[in-house]
């Protein structure tokens, strides 16, 4: 399992990255592991401002769907279009090629509420 230590986790297995004063957002290699094989992506918020945990999308696996929570306030600048054509890149590289959105951050502060890669690790082998 695949955990980098330089990305701040959610609870929900949701990772962010931040670079300068936006943010690259994405799922876990855990989330898709346990998801499956993933077939769509959907976010209808590009272009809103949205706060800490509110929901910004869905991903849609063989057997599930799930709601995409926001790791922190802000506004979402992009979605990855390379996941609208090839869903199953957030499959193979979920930290690389397979991120889901960008965002501009409201709050900055609000990034050390998230947990780092040692609390995910135990929070996934618990």
């Amino acid at each position: 399992m695949n955990i980098p230590e330089n990305l701040k986790y959610t609870k929900d297995h949701e990772w962010i990255r931040k670079e300068g004063d936006t943010a690259v957002v994405g799922i876990t290699d855990y989330a898709q592991n346990e998801l499956g094989d993933i077939v769509f992506i959907e976010v209808e918020t590009v272009g809103e401002k949205l706060n800490q945990g509110d929901v910004f999308g869905t991903i849609e696996a063989v057997k599930t769907v799930s709601d995409l929570f926001m790791p922190a306030s802000g506004e979402i600048l992009e979605m990855n279009s390379a996941i609208e054509n090839s869903p199953d890149l957030v499959n193979a590289e979920p930290f690389d090629n397979g991120w889901i959105i960008k965002i501009k951050l409201s709050d900055d502060s609000e990034l050390d509420n998230l947990l780092d890669s040692t609390q995910y690790k135990e929070l996934i082998s618990a």
